[in-house]
């Protein structure tokens, strides 16, 4: 069935959502400040950042539930949401899936489905539950009560009923949070693909990366209620704009180092390469951010460190190695490689992007 007629495509000469300078309170205090951002229709977006962060704050705003400072919220060319004047969330067209699910316990997993399509007919009614349930793998499920489903499966039923009336955009508040690790992953990634395949628009709010470099074409990091970066999980990784995302994202450290060219610094390791400018002047003491997978390694380096710690990761292990400096660095090695806590070991620092900061740096200051 093609995806045109399952959800709603909109118009499509405007974003999907536009979100234009928001801020709001939680309670007496300021949750998020002058915030803005751009979905297009289909996308699968992500909001990650700690607890605390105001990133459910902004999904509430975009559900109804939530009343501006400033700002707007417009979804396909409709404001619906201005200081004052704020649009009911039941006539936005956007479904939610809560953490906790927050399926009714009395009613079955085709009732749970049904309970939002009060408008429809009947006969529209099962053919709607049923579809969903079809689409999401539980029909033969359909007359169970939540509390005789997995965790996985009540998930799913919360999908199923958040997409039932069709909605123009899916917001997904830390959607995965209570199911084990290896239930997220999977039950992510089906959910991914099932919104690919019918071209539906998602916000994913989570405070868990995993999730979010899963699921979000696009990733918005959040601290104290700011956006400090929207971008690809891959540029986050490797091209931070901030500090804050810099230490958030991902493993590393910070390597004191000094500017000795525009695409080079000096460092107690050596001389290391970027493949572009440092804007930081000549000379300047400076932090190299290093990744785990800049840490190669070299039996025949004559830098060496001694194992401190190891976390077995499957195909590799996650190294904690000090050197006589006092500098610790994390290095990922292939898990064939199996040193022990203690051993000597010798590395290289292999960086194609230089990421620095100048000494001194403030968590969203942005990068050199």
């Amino acid at each position: 069935m093609a995806p045109s007629k399952i959800f709603p495509a909109g118009s499509r000469d405007v974003p999907l959502l536009e979100i234009q300078g928001m801020s709001c309170n939680y309670g007496l205090e300021r949750a998020v400040y002058d915030l803005s951002l751009t979905v297009n229709k289909g996308d699968q977006v992500c909001l990650l950042g700690p607890s605390g962060c105001g990133k459910t704050t902004v999904l509430r705003a975009v559900a109804g539930f939530q009343p501006l400072l400033s700002g707007s919220v417009s979804i396909n060319g409709q404001c619906v949401s201005r200081p004052g004047d704020i649009l009911s969330p039941e006539k936005r067209r956007v479904g939610m899936v809560f953490q906790d699910h927050a399926l009714f316990p009395h009613l079955s997993v085709e009732q749970n489905v049904e309970s939002g399509l009060r408008t429809l007919s009947a006969t529209q009614r099962r053919t709607t539950v049923s579809e969903m349930l079809e689409r999401v793998g539980l029909m033969r499920v359909a007359r169970r009560f939540p509390h005789e489903l997995s965790g996985g499966q009540q998930q799913r039923v919360a999908l199923a009923r958040a997409l039932a009336p069709r909605p123009l955009l899916l917001l997904m508040d830390e959607p995965f949070s209570s199911l084990d690790l290896d239930l997220r992953e999977r039950l992510g990634q089906e959910v991914s693909d099932m919104l690919k395949a019918n071209g539906i628009t998602c916000i994913l709010v989570t405070h868990d990366q995993n999730d979010a470099f899963s699921m979000g074409e696009q990733i918005g990091v959040m601290a104290e209620g700011r956006l400090l970066q929207w971008d690809t999980a891959y540029n986050l990784y490797h091209e931070p704009g901030n500090r804050f995302v810099a230490d958030f994202i991902g493993n590393g450290i910070f390597l004191p180092a000094k500017v000795k060219t525009p695409r080079m610094v000096e460092s107690e390791f050596g001389e290391l390469r970027g493949d572009q400018d440092i804007v930081i002047p000549t000379g300047s003491q400076v932090e190299v951010l290093i990744r785990p997978d800049d840490v190669v390694l070299d039996v025949d380096s004559s830098i060496r460190g001694e194992v401190v710690r190891k976390a077995f990761k499957g195909a590799e292990i996650l190294y904690t190695i000090r050197f006589e400096t006092g500098t610790t660095v994390l290095a990922l090695f292939p898990s064939h490689a199996n040193f022990a806590v203690g051993d000597n070991v010798g590395v290289r620092l292999e960086v194609d992007h230089l990421v620095t900061f100048a000494v001194g740096t403030t968590a969203t200051d942005a990068v050199e």
